[in-house]
């Protein structure tokens, strides 16, 4: 599964999504940019878990997170 990485603008918070365009990203922490993608088989940034992400995009959507150490506005 190719997963697209998408940065709120409004809270810092990032999300993993299955689709290009964010479609599922929840609509409270709009806008979204895209921030990059992560290639089927590679490992997500920050070391965070591939089985989860794929898990949680699977059955809500999104996965939602921040990077460490990173304050938010």
């Amino acid at each position: 599964m190719r997963l697209y990485i998408f940065r709120s603008q409004e809270t810092g918070l990032r999300a993993f999504s299955g689709d290009a365009e964010g479609k599922s990203l929840p609509k409270q922490f709009e806008p979204w940019v895209s921030d990059g993608v992560v290639e089927s088989g590679r490992q997500p940034p920050h070391n965070l878990s591939r089985m989860k992400i794929e898990s949680a995009v699977k059955v809500v959507g999104f996965q939602l997170w921040r990077v460490p150490g990173e304050k938010s506005k």
